[in-house]
């Protein structure tokens, strides 16, 4: 899971094998963040926490909506089958999958150095324009009643 914000990345979980993303698990993300934004982000978070997550079962669990609102971060509604309103899914890792097609790695910490070091590399203004884009294409997605965008 990435967490990212118009400044940059709050958060990367790797999941570890084996394990499933559940609600509890999601949860314990969630609270990560909470701290991470304390530290990172501190005085910038005056009015509150606007989160957007896609439709994945334990991001819209009955647990997972009584976490975020006891966190106070308010929840946007993301469209069913809308990838087209994920920024990680269209700003992020087409670059990200970019950079590691055709190279081989021996294990996974070789893969998560890579992905860090892609990540850690991207400007500030990489992550406000993915925003940017977000905001321009939910306008056309209304436009449109829900309808896919391209």
């Amino acid at each position: 899971m990435i967490c990212c914000d118009q400044d940059g990345i709050l958060l990367t979980d790797y999941l570890p094998k084996g394990q499933t993303i559940n609600t509890e698990y999601y949860s314990s993300l969630l609270v990560q963040l909470k701290d991470i934004l304390k530290e990172k982000r501190r005085g910038k978070v005056t009015k509150g926490v606007l989160f957007l997550h896609d439709n994945a079962p334990a991001h819209w669990a009955l647990a997972t909506q009584k976490k975020l609102a006891y966190l106070g971060f308010q929840f946007l509604d993301h469209p069913p089958y809308s990838p087209d309103l994920a920024p990680l899914d269209y700003h992020l890792f087409p670059g990200l999958k970019k950079q590691l097609k055709g190279r081989h790695f021996s294990s996974d910490g070789e893969v998560i150095a890579a992905t860090e070091t892609r990540l850690d590399g991207q400007p500030s203004e990489f992550f406000l324009s993915g925003l940017q884009k977000l905001e321009q294409w939910a306008k056309k997605c209304l436009e449109l009643r829900g309808e896919y965008v391209e």
